[in-house]
């Protein structure tokens, strides 16, 4: 008996130590490009919106570490602005999704019944409609910006988590706890919000982690789009776009860099979430 368990114990700790070193590592990306945008100013060593016609398309150099772009202006310096938007308009999405859907999923979770109906019918109908459309049709109402796909965004992912609250509020309400506080002539409210909403609430979170990365790609492809970010504000999206002129004459760089930007955050947020999700998954009771 000895030998098996041994052996599996062996096979599990590369893994353990690959996913913790993943995990370390995407977080010290993440937290390098959030201090970089919050710092912005300090960080980057120019205005990014200073053009030099004298010096467009320019490759990198001591000057300019990714070089400039079709305006000459700094790339790495619109990079480390275009930050602030990539990270606080999902930041805002989920921030606004994850309470709502929280208290909608705890109501229809716990109440059950006809609430509990009306609520499944109306998330229904909101996962008929993609995100990314939802967020067109809001520029269609409000004008382009981040205003309307912030809105749209928020409203199409509120039914992700109210989805996965309510599952999870409907498995504690049948344990023997809540039955527990119930005999002891608490109300529902206090049971509720005091005991079942913190026990979701990791699960939970760590879900709305993995969402930042959707909502991320989502809003720059709208910004690629030309109805996110307006010019000159920096936006990796925009900047994806602005620079598909360049391609045709052999400009990769001001079109790839803030590419491979969305795609290393992305990448960054997911591995979190996952890690996350499976250190709360165990911990959970079987």
């Amino acid at each position: 008996m000895t030998t098996p368990t041994l052996a599996m114990s062996v096979l599990r700790a590369p893994r353990v130590r690959r996913s913790s070193t993943t995990f370390a590592v995407s977080a010290v990306f993440l937290s390098a490009v959030t201090v970089a945008a919050i710092l912005a100013p300090v960080v980057a060593p120019y205005d990014p919106n200073h053009v030099d016609l004298l010096n467009f398309q320019a490759g990198p150099s001591t000057a300019h570490w990714l070089g400039t772009d079709s305006l000459g202006r700094d790339i790495l310096s619109r990079m480390i602005y275009g930050a602030r938007t990539a990270l606080l308009a999902p930041l805002l999405v989920v921030v606004f999704s994850t309470v709502v859907g929280i208290l909608l999923g705890l109501l229809a979770g716990w109440r059950g019944g006809w609430i509990d109906a009306v609520l499944g019918r109306a998330f229904d109908v909101v996962f008929a409609f993609p995100a990314l459309l939802l967020a067109i049709m809001a520029v269609a109402l409000f004008g382009k910006g981040l205003v309307g796909p912030v809105i749209a965004m928020s409203i199409a992912f509120t039914p992700f988590v109210a989805r996965l609250t309510r599952t999870l509020v409907a498995s504690e309400r049948s344990r023997p706890y809540v039955a527990a506080y119930r005999v002891q002539g608490f109300g529902g409210a206090f049971i509720a919000l005091r005991r079942v909403l913190p026990n979701v609430t990791p699960i939970v979170g760590a879900q709305s982690t993995l969402n930042f990365g959707y909502v991320l790609a989502e809003l720059a492809a709208l910004s690629f789009l030309g109805l996110g970010v307006q010019a000159p504000t920096a936006d990796w999206g925009a900047m994806i776009n602005e620079a598909q002129s360049g391609l045709i004459g052999g400009y990769f760089l001001p079109a790839l860099v803030p590419a491979l930007a969305v795609v290393f955050v992305v990448v960054a947020v997911n591995v979190i979430g996952e890690e996350l999700s499976d250190r709360i998954g165990g911990e959970l009771p079987a």
